[in-house]
């Protein structure tokens, strides 16, 4: 009864419920309609053929524009309107001239230094080429002077989080997509608010439907009476709107401007496995420190000034070469993906590391819902006798997604891809490492939610330690895992195999 009582007490039902009530109401309104009125109805149909060729000659991808055209074509009394208001991914002139603003500042504070790219170059043209790319679409330069530390559980990465946010003496931005209270959150936010009355700049964004079912509505200004500044990303409103689309998936901490966080962990319990959600939960982060560090700081205020509408002074955050040294350790490159930009970042950079591939490529990915690029290009690697190895959740989070990953362990299977589910539970980590000399950490799921509608960032890596950690893990990984045979994958059962086939078909609108 508690447990019903606080659903129904939940923001999530008090805005579910209006959002149900305006789609039950559209449909019924346009069903009327298109009954008693044939203009209405042809007005309708000619919104739905409009909306398909908006869709056909969309940038989107060819497998997300199947995903709509099919219930356009089904439903084109109401498909056409819903598409218009759900389905597109356009942001507002306001949204784009402030987006660019940001790009203009970020372009003036991330400067690459040429010399670290042209070492790289020396070393291997293709890494030189990848991060190139980034730095031209990502606006973030590579870096030496920098290391880099793979985190391979939760309960690892809280542990070091607490002893670095305990170290801070001038600034703590955190951005996280999930912060729920308990163990966890509880821990660090008796730190903030220590560290708030030291008078530590303390400032945290959480993005509002991932927190939906987690924090009270009005957390935020429950934190400033802390002393805690605090932004809601995209606060959640109960009206039909494409809005809802971009959530901000990042998952961030920087500490005085000489350390950062990133990569699967939130800020919940069920990520330290101090509360059992779906079995045990396998997560991963990576801290790095040196002049990394910068590309995450400018990346959290130019957030920060978006949602606040204010203008900060980035240098001042800077910390001075001058008074800092740090060490190398290969080349690190943070990275930030926004889907407003028209450019799948995320998906390059998996895709260029996968298609450059020599030996090996093992990826940690919670859910493996592929574009047909992705699933070539991994199929294209095995058949070229390289490694690739690939581990899923064996307990998912949401049993829909699980079968659309499921769904494309077969064509994987058939060209020598190896599948791994994770027996004990949930893998929740997002990682690639590549030939001993390639890797990538950050919050970028295999799905279409994180390649392209999502505000996401990570790390490309090269020639760096944390490499072989992230190698190391994953190897330790399968031991705790079961191999996905081409022969399970045909021993499917055919309703089984023709549920997941049409969930497929939706799979980008999940």
């Amino acid at each position: 009864m508690k447990k019903l009582f606080r659903l129904f007490a939940s923001r999530a039902f008090l805005f579910g419920i209006p959002i149900l009530l305006q789609a039950f109401f559209l449909i019924l309104y346009i069903w009327k309609f298109s009954i008693y009125f044939v203009y209405f109805y042809t007005f309708c149909t000619v919104l739905s053929v409009i909306a398909v060729l908006k869709v056909l000659t969309g940038r989107s991808n060819p497998a997300y524009k199947i995903a709509w055209i099919i219930p356009i074509m089904l439903f084109p009394i109401f498909g056409g309107l819903v598409y218009l208001l759900l389905g597109q991914n356009k942001s507002s002139r306001r949204t784009k001239l402030k987006m660019h603003e940001i790009q203009e500042i970020t372009t003036d504070l991330l400067g690459q230094n040429e010399t670290v790219i042209e070492e790289i170059q020396l070393k291997d043209r293709s890494a030189a080429n990848q991060s190139r790319y980034i730095n031209n679409y990502s606006l973030c330069p590579v870096y030496k002077n920098t290391t880099s530390e793979y985190l391979s559980t939760g309960e690892k990465m809280f542990e070091r989080f607490l002893m670095e946010i305990k170290k801070a003496q001038h600034f703590i931005f955190l951005e996280y997509f999930i912060i729920e209270k308990g163990v966890m959150w509880d821990f660090i936010l008796e730190v903030l608010v220590e560290k708030a009355k030291q008078g530590v700049d303390v400032r945290v964004i959480y993005d509002d439907v991932g927190c939906l079912l987690t924090l009270p509505y009005g957390y935020d200004k429950q934190l400033e009476k802390l002393g805690i500044r605090c932004c809601v990303f995209n606060p959640f409103v109960p009206i039909l709107s494409s809005r809802l689309n971009n959530r901000d998936h990042r998952k961030i901490a920087v500490i005085d401007g000489t350390t950062a966080f990133t990569g699967g962990i939130n800020l919940a319990d069920e990520y330290i496995n101090a509360y059992e959600k779906y079995g045990h939960w396998k997560d991963s982060a990576i801290i790095i420190q040196g002049e990394g560090v910068w590309s995450f700081t400018v990346m959290f205020l130019a957030l920060w000034n978006y949602i606040r509408k204010t203008e900060e002074d980035f240098k001042s955050y800077r910390i001075s070469q001058e008074t800092e040294t740090f060490a190398s350790d290969g080349y690190v490159q943070p990275f930030t993906d926004s889907p407003l930009d028209d450019e799948s970042i995320g998906e390059i950079v998996y895709l260029n590391l996968i298609t450059n591939a020599k030996r090996y490529v093992y990826i940690n990915t919670p859910y493996l819902i592929l574009n047909s690029e992705m699933a070539m290009a991994l199929c294209a690697a095995a058949k070229r006798s390289v490694d690739v190895r690939i581990t899923t959740p064996h307990i998912p989070d949401k049993w829909f997604v699980h079968a659309v990953t499921r769904a494309n362990y077969e064509i994987l299977a058939e060209s020598g891809v190896k599948i791994y589910e994770y027996t004990p539970g949930f893998n929740h980590a997002k990682s690639f490492a590549v030939d001993d000399e390639f890797g990538v950490v950050g919050t970028i799921n295999l799905d279409y939610r994180s390649l392209y509608l999502h505000f996401e960032c990570g790390v490309w890596l090269y020639q760096t330690k944390s490499i072989l950690e992230v190698k190391d893990d994953f190897l330790q990984t399968l031991e705790q895992c079961s191999q996905v045979t081409l022969k399970d994958c045909k021993s499917v059962k055919w309703y089984r195999r023709f549920g997941r086939i049409v969930l497929k078909a939706f799979a980008p609108l999940m």
